[in-house]
């Protein structure tokens, strides 16, 4: 074995060294410690990760300002916002629409679909410290049943009884299966100990909430009439899927759109949601960030064949969808924040398969084979200019036109989508008379008594079940939602066993069965499903919004944003991730 020099021997050999040898092992030397402090750099850069930092905060404009910040009274947006931070239920959904547990730390379905059982999560407690317990969720859920609360909840939860099993535990029990139950289940849980023996309308917990969401309040400001300024949030530290990374947020209130875009602008607010497609492109092109996620909305022109008897013809409507140029709505109107649809099941709604690409022809093909249908109908064109046909009735021959009216409110953007449409429809031989109104007006004197020929309108799918409130027939007369006065005994049965169907496969085959049947049937021609305009941030990570039911879910995972990083090694932030 070789012996290593000693000491003496290797002062002896540097003491040897001549000038020339000493600077080249001077230049040796240097180059050795550099190599290495690189070589010692790189790995540790390749060990290293960036990791969402606590800190930070955000300011939110909403319009619109808060009155019921409970689970279940709240209905204005700004309500539900608020409601969606501060308050957490049984389950959540995720970025992507997902369920999963929250409040619970697991949940068992009974074999027929009756029964949900929840275990509470051992940890789970309110702002306030005190413990989340199953007489807060009982308390939550028998007011929303409460028919002097009058909550808009309380049709989600009308034929579902709940009951204590034990301090942790409760269970539903169901007089039929509901296909969206857990969806109901997200609902967030009120505390009984502040909530009990007081009006839910005049509890001061109304401007002063108290939840076991991701954020607390810890300042609201009020105007002297009483209106609520802002709310300042902090993080919650004890929130179950783990403190949130932004320890601030704070949400100020405007009347309009044109006042908090204006807050936007001058630097008050940092980000701001549900803003018009016109005004996105224009903060677009001054860089601010922009994201935007359909929303589960169906626009389209609803055929009254009980009002106008062009309708009773599919073959007019099947001539209606291939003449209106959907894209051009979508480009003009909308400024590319929509998707064009043909079905009644908005994008992302149900993820169900696509029944057939549409075929692939020019917008000059479309129009050709729409004429080409109305003339096969008996459809000429007149010396008017339209088309007219020759029909028989009571007896007499007589002429009639083909035209009718377009009833829609007096929004802009529908009021150019209807132009549009008129546009295109005037192309084929079709006279159309546009009739705008007042939202108001349009709901009392237009669609309550279902007068109009057709109705340009917009239908929200929150959940699977909302399909039998649109196309039921039990539902073509007011109340109900059933606009285009549809009846089909076999899409009845269809919605009705879809409803009861916990198997998510046999459900989505139940739906595919039930769009084949509309698209037969053509009782309206769907259009397009709008976007979802969030202004947020540029330093925002963790941000996703890619299902959304509603608005207020685009704070589905907020406890996952955040705005600064730090550098880290891997073996750290896999730890990280474990414990949460």
């Amino acid at each position: 074995m070789p012996k290593l020099p000693s000491k003496n021997e290797i002062e002896s050999a540097f003491l040897s060294f001549s000038k020339k040898e000493w600077l080249l092992f001077s230049v040796f030397a240097l180059a050795l410690v550099i190599s290495t402090v690189m070589i010692l750099q790189n790995i540790n850069r390749y060990f290293l990760v960036s990791v969402p930092k606590d800190g930070g905060s955000i300011t939110e404009g909403i319009i619109g300002s808060p009155r019921f910040v409970n689970p279940v009274l709240a209905t204005s947006d700004a309500d539900q916002d608020l409601v969606s931070l501060v308050y957490s239920g049984l389950m959540r959904k995720d970025q992507a629409g997902n369920l999963a547990p929250n409040l619970a730390e697991k949940y068992e379905m009974s074999a027929d679909g009756l029964q949900y059982t929840f275990t509470l999560r051992k940890d789970a407690s309110f702002q306030d410290g005190v413990k989340l317990m199953a007489e807060d969720v009982i308390f939550t859920i028998e007011k929303i049943k409460d028919p002097s609360v009058r909550s808009p909840r309380k049709g989600n939860w009308d034929n579902i009884s709940v009951e204590k099993i034990d301090d942790r535990t409760v269970r539903f029990t169901l007089r039929q299966p509901y296909a969206s139950f857990l969806e109901n289940a997200t609902v967030g849980i009120m505390p009984v100990h502040i909530w009990q023996g007081a009006s839910l309308e005049l509890n001061d917990a109304n401007w002063n909430p108290v939840g076991s969401g991701p954020y607390r309040v810890k300042e609201a400001g009020k105007q002297p009439a009483g209106l609520i300024d802002f709310y300042k949030l902090t993080a919650f530290a004890d929130f179950v899927l783990g403190e949130p990374h932004i320890q601030e947020i704070t949400l100020r209130f405007y009347p309009n759109e044109e006042e908090l875009l204006a807050a936007f602008l001058r630097g008050e607010v940092n980000q701001i949601s549900s803003i018009t497609p016109e005004n996105a492109l224009r903060l677009a092109e001054k860089k601010f960030r922009i994201e935007s996620s359909v929303l589960p909305r169906v626009f389209g022109l609803f055929f009254n064949q009980n009002q106008n008897k062009i309708f009773t013809d599919k073959r007019v409507a099947q001539a209606i969808n291939l003449a209106v140029d959907k894209e051009e709505i979508i480009n003009e109107v909308l400024h590319g924040y929509g998707t064009v649809i043909n079905d009644p099941i908005p994008p992302n709604a149900i993820v169900y398969p696509e029944l057939e690409k549409e075929k692939n022809i020019t917008r000059e093909e479309k129009l050709k084979i729409a004429e080409d249908i109305l003339a096969k109908a008996g459809w000429k064109l007149g010396k008017s200019g339209y088309l007219e046909k020759t029909i028989t009735e009571k007896g007499k021959k007589m002429t009639t036109e083909l035209q009718f009216s377009i009833s829609t409110g007096n929004a802009p953007e529908l009021a150019q989508a209807a132009e549009l449409i008129r546009q295109d429809l005037a192309k084929i031989g079709m006279r159309v008379e546009i009739k705008t109104f007042e939202i108001g007006n349009l709901n009392q004197d237009i669609i309550r008594p279902r007068k109009y020929d057709s109705l340009l309108f917009g239908q929200i799918v929150g959940h699977e079940s909302d399909l039998v409130a649109f196309w039921h027939s039990s539902q073509r007369l007011d109340p109900g939602l059933n606009v285009a006065m549809y009846a089909n005994a076999r899409v009845d049965k269809i919605l009705e066993d879809a409803f009861v169907t916990v198997n998510e496969e046999k459900r989505i085959k139940k739906y595919v069965d039930f769009n084949q049947e509309i698209k037969k049937d053509m009782p309206a021609v769907f259009l397009y499903s709008p976007n979802l305009i969030y202004a947020v941030s540029k330093d925002l990570g963790g941000f996703a919004i890619d299902r959304l039911t509603s608005p207020p879910d685009r704070f589905a995972d907020i406890h996952s944003w955040f705005l600064r990083t730090e550098k880290v090694w891997k073996i750290f932030a896999q730890n990280q991730e474990a414990k949460s």
